[in-house]
């Protein structure tokens, strides 16, 4: 009769009897193993599990890489934890040796989402399960779930803020001059994080409360490749050079820290940060260290709070029950189509902090007292 376990399961059995049957043959031999207690013991435990991140130039995916370690390896699991260094090719490298070490699954966030279609049809072939990891990856049947945040709830907290801080539902004969930033063009989470933003921009943009000086309202013309803060920053200075003069811009629409720092620094060389000229509200995402003291100091504003402690304990819990022949908790099925599939997804909440809530960092764990001073 054939077995109904999945192939992740029976493959997980059968390397572990391979690797069993090759140590009694070397043991009659005479010949001796080494690391005896690391070895595979035949159960999906003890498997070994490839972490794919994108970059080491953001704190937040560092955490997010040491994390997942440290939860996977609470479990039994060995892992091997490769960064990209935003290179598509390195990424691509990196998987491509995990899928022929024999690595038991994969967990991928992603620098160019829709460049491993022909690495993951490797995986497919080896019956390795693919998690996707905060960011999607597009354009191909081959990965399994999706362990992220609610994307589309990122931006709308940002927007809101926005609205919020001006006052725009009171103050409806005041007019303010906002600019909008975007992520990276190849990051589906970009175009989330997008929508709900202008889901509550755009009604006050349209009313004209809010006036995009630069013109540059689509977000094919506000997006930062590799979301990178330097590039962010000469983006800004162009626009406050070219549209500003004496007019004064009140909100910045910035999707993640890095980018948020980078504006920033655009900001206070042309003067901003003085009590005549005070920063105008800047959002942000990810919650990271130097964030967070910019925030104290009353530069930046705003910023998201994703805690990639419960996103790594999710992504491990996905993973272990795939290996184990489980279904996988999810809680969204119908948002992330993929362009080859719908992938099944468990999104947690992310939270908005400001000034009034730093505290609530600390209290929660994520930082020390100490390290906000």
């Amino acid at each position: 009769m054939r077995s109904s376990r999945s192939p992740y399961a029976r493959r997980a059995t059968t390397a572990a009897g391979t690797l069993l049957a090759l140590s009694l043959a070397a043991t009659a031999c005479g010949q001796q193993s080494e690391g005896g207690s690391d070895e595979k013991k035949g159960s999906a435990e003890d498997a070994t599990i490839g972490i794919a991140m994108p970059t080491k130039s953001s704190e937040r995916w560092i955490a997010d890489g040491k994390n997942m370690v440290k939860q996977f390896e609470a479990k039994g699991y060995e892992t091997d934890l490769q960064y990209g260094d935003d290179k598509v090719e390195n990424q691509v490298a990196q998987i491509e040796n995990m899928i022929s070490k024999g690595h038991d699954a994969l967990v991928i966030a992603a620098i160019d989402g829709s460049a491993l279609t022909n690495v993951l049809s490797q995986a497919k072939d080896r019956d390795i399960p693919v998690i996707s990891y905060d960011r999607l990856i597009t354009g191909t049947e081959n990965v399994d779930y999706y362990a992220s945040f609610d994307n589309e709830r990122v931006g709308k907290l940002q927007g809101q803020y926005i609205v919020d801080k001006l006052e725009l539902e009171k103050a409806r004969d005041e007019k303010f001059n906002v600019e909008l930033f975007a992520g990276s063009p190849d990051d589906n989470n970009t175009k989330y994080f997008w929508d709900g933003a202008m889901s509550a921009l755009k009604p006050y943009i349209e009313r004209k409360q809010l006036t995009v000086r630069s013109g540059q309202t689509k977000m094919s013309q506000v997006t930062t490749l590799r979301w990178d803060g330097g590039t962010a920053q000469k983006r800004m200075d162009d626009l406050l050079s070219k549209n500003y003069g004496s007019a004064r811009v009140d909100a910045v629409l910035s999707p993640y820290d890095g980018i948020s720092i980078g504006v920033i620094s655009a900001l206070k060389s042309t003067g901003y940060g003085t009590e005549s000229k005070p920063y105008p509200v800047i959002t942000g995402q990810d919650a990271e260290l130097a964030s967070v003291k910019s925030i104290l100091r009353g530069q930046q504003t705003q910023t998201v709070f994703k805690d990639t402690r419960e996103l790594a304990k999710q992504t491990v819990a996905m993973t272990d029950a795939v290996l184990n022949d489980k279904k996988p908790k999810v809680n969204d099925t119908k948002s992330y189509d993929n362009g080859k599939k719908v992938v099944p997804s468990y999104l947690l909440d992310p939270v908005s902090v400001d000034k009034s809530n730093t505290q609530m960092l600390v209290d929660q764990g994520y930082y020390k007292a100490g390290q906000l001073k």
